[in-house]
């Protein structure tokens, strides 16, 4: 039987707040937070896709589920006096690079102004709080270099997406050092992940969904830039992250850990689009692959890569699952969805505790 890691019993019993929580992470982070024994509460619009995660696994069974808008400031803090949090974990965001070349205010409104209002709900509680931002690699004013982004290089962006999370992060520092100093009781930190796959992301313009797509159908999935290089790892390898990160906010020694946190997987899982590709089509069968689609395409980053250093080093943080772990139980996630979708919620679960006993192995959030 797996042993749950000794950091994610700091859970047990906590009112936790997810915002985005009908989306993918949020979706696996708000079944993770209530095997944990959280009480969850999740604020978030309908879920994004049909299909969707949360309705296939019945995420809101388990939670205090309520529909809201980050965008609606007295909307949000209603709800945040309402369930009064001792964690906030904000995944509430338009996700899409894509998306936000075709409506750029929903994407600045929603990532900055949303995070804003956020921030704001927790500001009016006058309670102690952790707080995690998730917001993405793509946060930094890419160079397409070969070598990982630090916390502490400039933020920035080319495409509205990537510069509505760089402002993000902006607004994060912004409201930490002027109202969540030393002597507030809200510790206020921020998180960016790599390219995140896993079971039950249907989203639009993302690999794995036209993957997904393509093989079910017996087509070959239309790559746009097989060449660009991506730090890829799986859904859980960030959230664990999160939760960690969420624990060390927790602690007597907390301040320590208000800062920014890069979450990416090892130099080895960092591969160009079309070697992933090639390995879920071989992971999955039946003469599955792909081909090269014809433009122009908006443009996105051609390199991007973590430096994890601080994480690895204060957090005792480090990947658990490599590329072929994530492509198997990608696969596996996918393939039982279409034999047996009655059974995804604990298809889920039993995941989830197979990578908490893989953390315990290698030792994840200890000394």
């Amino acid at each position: 039987m797996a042993v749950t890691p000794h950091f994610l019993k700091a859970f047990r019993g906590k009112r936790v707040l997810v915002t985005g929580h009908t989306g993918f992470k949020g979706s696996w982070l708000s079944l993770w937070l209530e095997k944990l024994g959280a009480e969850v509460s999740g604020y978030s619009l309908m879920p994004p896709t049909v299909p969707a995660m949360f309705d296939l696994c019945q995420v809101s069974d388990g939670i205090n589920h309520r529909v809201g808008d980050i965008r609606d400031a007295a909307g949000m803090t209603a709800f945040m006096r309402e369930i009064r949090p001792d964690i906030v974990f904000h995944l509430a965001a338009q996700p899409i690079v894509r998306q936000s070349y075709e409506d750029p205010i929903e994407t600045v409104t929603t990532n900055i102004v949303g995070t804003a209002n956020v921030l704001e709900a927790v500001r009016a509680l006058g309670a102690p709080c952790a707080v995690v931002v998730v917001t993405s690699d793509k946060c930094y004013e890419n160079r397409d270099w070969i070598w990982g982004y630090r916390e502490d290089d400039p933020m920035g962006g080319h495409d509205p997406y990537s510069m509505s999370k760089g402002a993000t992060e902006l607004v994060v520092s912004s409201w930490r050092r002027s109202f969540f100093g030393e002597c507030s009781g809200v510790k206020l930190a921020s998180a960016r992940a790599g390219n995140v796959l896993g079971g039950g992301d249907w989203a639009k313009d993302r690999i794995i969904p036209d993957c997904i797509r393509a093989f079910s159908r017996g087509e070959k999935v239309e790559l746009r830039n097989p060449g660009a290089t991506r730090p890829w790892q799986h859904v859980l390898e960030p959230l664990g992250g999160y939760l960690l990160l969420a624990a060390r906010l927790l602690s007597k020694d907390a301040g320590q850990y208000c800062t920014g946190w890069n979450f990416g997987p090892s130099a080895d899982d960092v591969q160009p689009v079309g070697t992933i590709v090639r390995m879920l089509a071989s992971e999955w069968g039946d003469g599955a692959d792909s081909t090269i689609s014809g433009g122009p395409h908006p443009k996105e980053a051609a390199l991007l890569a973590l430096n994890c250093d601080r994480a690895i080093g204060l957090l005792h943080w480090k990947p658990c699952w490599h590329l072929d772990d994530l492509v198997r139980h990608t696969v596996d996630w996918y393939r039982r969805w279409l034999r047996a979708p009655a059974d995804l919620r604990q298809i889920t679960l039993d995941q989830i505790s197979i990578f908490e006993g893989d953390m315990t192995a290698r030792g994840i959030g200890t000394a």
